[in-house]
């Protein structure tokens, strides 16, 4: 039976994409901190799809050594999945000056290292294997720089060359690397930005509307099968993605506006 590897796979995306994948009959392999929720997501899943195999794993992606012992232990117990979704992710917006270089480091660490861990251990199995599919998570902070975004977004754009580079380096290997750029997704993870969000970058951001993670999970799923590169789940995204440099010194304007009504705060 296929297998499927999903970092942060206890709730939001990750979950609604290890589900999905279940009920499609990928055994899973399940990585996240909190293992009460991991044991939680894993009935939940198995309560829709009793007939796959799931493996849980209590780590943290920011641990090389840790969760390159959780790969490998998943690998050696389903084999080398046929696809991989790093998922793990974090933010905590603020103003530059109040946060501490801990803080950014431990963005890079989550964000992007965490998912480079992934695709390093998996890729050399994977196309040992016969090739596979591997899906990363952007955001639409990935496309220009937005007020209180300093810890967060550096880790998606760094995320956004990763994959543009690997979706050209692992084709040859029969594996397609597939970027999508979420709008905001009604997930544990925006309910925790929301608690440091300034009020300046709730008015940028606001407006996109709110997706629902099933939603996210089954694009993915989509773009990931059929190949593509980068998939932009909603109009916002698409226009971000394709006009997003020439729109940049107008939402830099905006942006200005929005910061002189409501304060550096």
């Amino acid at each position: 039976m296929r297998a499927a590897f999903v970092s942060g796979g206890s709730s939001g995306i990750g979950f609604a994409t290890a589900h999905a994948l279940a009920v499609k009959g990928h055994n899973l392999a399940l990585f996240a901190r909190d293992a009460a929720r991991l044991l939680e997501a894993r009935a939940a899943i198995l309560a829709d799809a009793p007939d796959i195999q799931v493996e849980t794993y209590a780590v943290d992606v920011a641990n090389r050594d840790d969760f390159v012992a959780a790969l490998t232990d998943a690998m050696a117990k389903l084999a080398p999945p046929e696809i991989a979704v790093a998922s793990a992710g974090m933010a905590t917006p603020g103003l530059f000056i109040e946060q501490s270089y801990e803080l950014h480091a431990r963005h890079m660490a989550v964000n992007y290292l965490g998912a480079l861990t992934l695709t390093d251990i998996l890729s050399g199995p994977m196309a040992a294997a016969g090739g596979g599919k591997i899906g990363l998570i952007a955001s639409g902070a990935a496309f220009f720089g937005i007020y209180g975004y300093s810890a967060y977004a550096p880790s998606k754009f760094a995320l956004r060359g990763l994959s543009e580079i690997l979706h050209l380096e692992l084709a040859p290997k029969n594996i397609s690397v597939t970027l999508i750029y979420p709008p905001d997704t009604d997930t544990p993870q925006l309910a925790e930005e929301l608690r440091t969000k300034p009020l300046a970058t709730q008015k940028i951001t606001a407006g996109g509307g709110r997706a629902q993670p099933s939603e996210i999970a089954r694009k993915l799923i989509h773009g990931m099968q059929a190949g593509h590169p980068v998939v932009t789940p909603g109009l916002q995204m698409t226009l971000l993605y394709r006009f997003g440099s020439l729109l940049a010194p107008l939402l830099r304007l905006y942006q200005k506006h929005i910061i002189a009504r409501h304060g550096a705060s």
